[in-house]
């Protein structure tokens, strides 16, 4: 029998892990979501690989590629519980966390409290290694001192330590002979140095990188080894990879070594995948949509390539490297409806989270939640959740949100979801809008793209109440961050700071190509290790620039395919400043702060298929919706019944496996020959 050419992704959420499994050579997709286990993220692994195999009419050795993201490391920091962590400093700045900006949490609220730091004070051991601002050894550890250090390191019990000396962007020799003498005076513990991770100036976002790397590293290195065990127990034995933060992948040992780089992962991979639906469909400006069960966040594609970032947050802690530039805008499917003291609706951010979960779901949830909105205004059929694998309860939703009836003057549970669905709604465009307004963008000149197993329910709402004409929804939108996973690319960022101001054109080139030449060369080093069958390695950089006295940057793209000039840097500056304030400055100096670099392979390529040539599709059944304070006859469709080409006109519910799809009236669906519908609104 001829072996199949198989990809898998997988996708490791709080309530359900997503898979998708693709044959590259058909672009047949197959998808699977199985009930995740908290305790243990890899045992929902095990389990649901076998089902997604099966029902794709493979053989576990057709998988070639594991491609996996998890919040696992992300919810370890949010929830503070990842491991005991110690840190190692240059004398004299035990407080560096603390102190970190010396600003407070609130610029408004005088009682708000800083953070809680990750590595408590007691845990912060000075050590005599220092390297000066121009990056000359001050003062080098002897061994001697490593041997006390290691001592009294071993005596916390700590799990992980990261190594952060002042300056050691500039000379990281000294910070990387501490590391590597404590990894040998304490095999037990995991080490972490700073400028080995991240060597960007600034001290204290270059500690918590390292810190952060630290924290997670013992919980993912457990949960790789696990995966990997897992995987061979049911007969997959493909290349894993670990989908990151920047929308790539990293093999996993890479991931392994630099779990902060997989934090953001998930929502990564979901951008990732609207890209390429979105290129595939006509559309090239969109904005993701993705709607879980605890929030619903957003991002921007224009063009070829996701809207990236070198700012973000997680949890309270600031993250200064590469990232897929998505935010949150509102509430999930799990997020409660209550009533407050003044007697209004609200909607979040409280989260039933998958345990106990909404009430529908019968695992004991109490309270209503915005699913159970869904379900009780007839949006979603409780028979027929999952393909019907998962029965609702939509008598427990009414009960519960009737509940609220008193305190809101209204007479029923369906009267209170549908308000509910318009607060949560309401929040969702006001922090959409907010968020494109800091962009520079008009949402009306975009199309929305949901996804997530709410995104598709939700989406038309969202879109009627912030005056976006256009909606499209991928064939897969509950697994769509697993089917990311599939497409994204292996790819690393690497950096260096310089803080050089052009003075002299001449010299300043060969400055920059010396420096762009050592991170191109750690670059192809790195991916000649990330596994086989990897295209022709590509890579791209840019420059952190700003006018002398300024205190913030402006990435300038380099053409990489000749050699770097100062003076073409300092025009596209010019040009990029211009841009964005209205005016440009040929008298001042320009700085350039930090140098980028981005090395990328793919792996072999796929494409999605198209849908077979059918007849248009009939409704299977009618049901009432309310909507509009209107119970509405809404005609019922089978989505993967429909034809390639059909149109439909709102109001229409298209039900599938992994998620409901809700057609407002005067709203049109047309669907696309690669399954994808297009909604637009008849009266725009």
């Amino acid at each position: 029998m001829t072996m199949a050419a198989c990809r898998v992704g997988i996708d490791v959420g709080g309530t359900f892990t997503d898979f998708v499994l693709v044959n590259t050579e058909t672009g047949n997709l197959t998808f699977f979501k199985e009930p995740s286990v908290p305790s243990d993220p890899s045992a929902s692994v095990e389990r649901g690989l076998p089902k997604l195999v099966e029902k794709a009419g493979v053989t576990p050795a057709d998988v070639e590629y594991i491609i996996h993201g998890t919040t696992l490391g992300l919810n370890a920091i949010i929830q503070r519980r990842g491991a005991k962590v110690a840190m190692v400093v240059t004398r004299g700045f035990r407080d560096l966390l603390e102190i970190g900006r010396s600003r407070m949490p609130d610029s408004y609220d005088q009682r708000a409290s800083k953070e809680e730091s990750l590595v408590p004070r007691d845990l912060v051991f000075e050590l005599d290694a220092r390297v000066g601002a121009e990056g000359d050894i001050l003062a080098q550890p002897s061994e001697a001192d490593l041997d006390r250090l290691a001592e009294d390191l071993a005596a916390t019990g700590c799990a992980a330590v990261a190594v952060v000396l002042l300056n050691s962007y500039l000379h990281p020799e000294i910070e990387r002979q501490v590391t590597e003498g404590l990894r040998r005076r304490l095999p037990e513990v995991i080490l972490t140095g700073s400028s080995g991770i991240w060597p960007e100036i600034r001290e204290y976002e270059r500690s918590l990188i390292a810190v952060l790397n630290a924290y997670v590293n013992p919980l993912m290195d457990s949960y790789f080894t696990k995966l990997k065990t897992r995987l061979e127990t049911v007969g997959v034995r493909g290349q894993i990879y670990i989908t990151a933060s920047n929308g790539g992948t990293l093999s996993l040992a890479t991931a392994n070594d630099r779990p902060i780089e997989t934090l953001l992962s998930g929502p990564a991979s979901g951008v990732t995948a609207a890209q390429f639906i979105a290129a595939r469909s006509g559309q090239d400006r969109v904005i993701t949509f993705d709607m879980g069960g605890t929030s619903s966040d957003m991002a921007v594609c224009k063009g070829s390539e996701p809207e990236s970032t070198t700012r973000t947050h997680i949890a309270d802690f600031p993250l200064v490297m590469p990232v897929v530039n998505v935010s949150a805008i509102g509430a999930g499917g799990g997020s409660i409806v209550w009533v407050d003291k003044y007697g209004v609706l609200k909607v979040g951010p409280e989260s039933a989270g998958a345990d106990p979960g909404p009430v529908c779901y019968g695992r004991g949830g109490t309270r209503p939640t915005v699913t159970d909105c869904y379900v009780a205004t007839g949006l979603i059929d409780p028979s027929r959740f999952l393909g019907g694998r998962m029965q609702l309860d939509r008598d427990a939703a009414l009960a519960a949100l009737a509940e609220l009836a008193p305190r809101l003057g209204m007479a029923t549970g369906t009267d209170i979801a549908e308000a509910a669905l318009r607060v949560a709604t309401a929040l969702m465009t006001t922090e959409l809008r907010k968020s494109m307004a800091q962009r520079g963008e008009d949402p009306r000149d975009f199309a929305i793209m949901p996804f997530g197993g709410a995104g598709p329910t939700h989406a038309n709402m969202l879109a009627e109440d912030a005056g976006i004409r256009r909606m499209l929804v991928p064939t897969i939108p509950g697994t769509f961050c697993a089917m990311g996973a599939t497409r994204a690319n292996v790819k690393r960022d690497y950096v260096r700071s310089l803080r050089h101001t052009i003075t002299s054109p001449s010299e300043s080139d060969v400055l920059l190509e010396a420096a762009l030449n050592e991170l191109r060369e750690k670059g192809a080093e790195w991916i000649s290790g990330e596994g086989s069958g990897l295209g022709t390695p590509l890579i791209s950089a840019s420059a952190d620039m700003r006018y002398a006295g300024q205190a913030f940057d402006l990435p300038v793209p380099i053409d990489t395919s000749a050699p770097v000039r100062a003076s073409d840097l300092c025009e596209g500056f010019h040009r990029a400043h211009e841009a964005l304030y209205g005016f440009r400055d040929e008298d001042s100096g320009i700085e350039i702060v930090t140098l980028r670099s981005r090395i990328e392979a793919r792996l072999p390529e796929w494409d999605v298929a198209s849908l077979p040539s059918t007849a248009a599709a009939a409704p299977r059944t009618r049901r009432l919706v309310r909507f509009g304070s209107k119970d509405l006859d809404v005609p019922v469709y089978d989505r993967p019944m429909l034809a390639p080409g059909q149109v439909l006109h709102g109001p229409a519910v298209l039900e599938q496996e992994d998620t409901t799809t809700w057609v407002l009236p005067d709203w049109s669906v047309r669907v696309h020959e690669n399954g994808t519908l297009i909604l637009e609104a008849e009266n725009a």
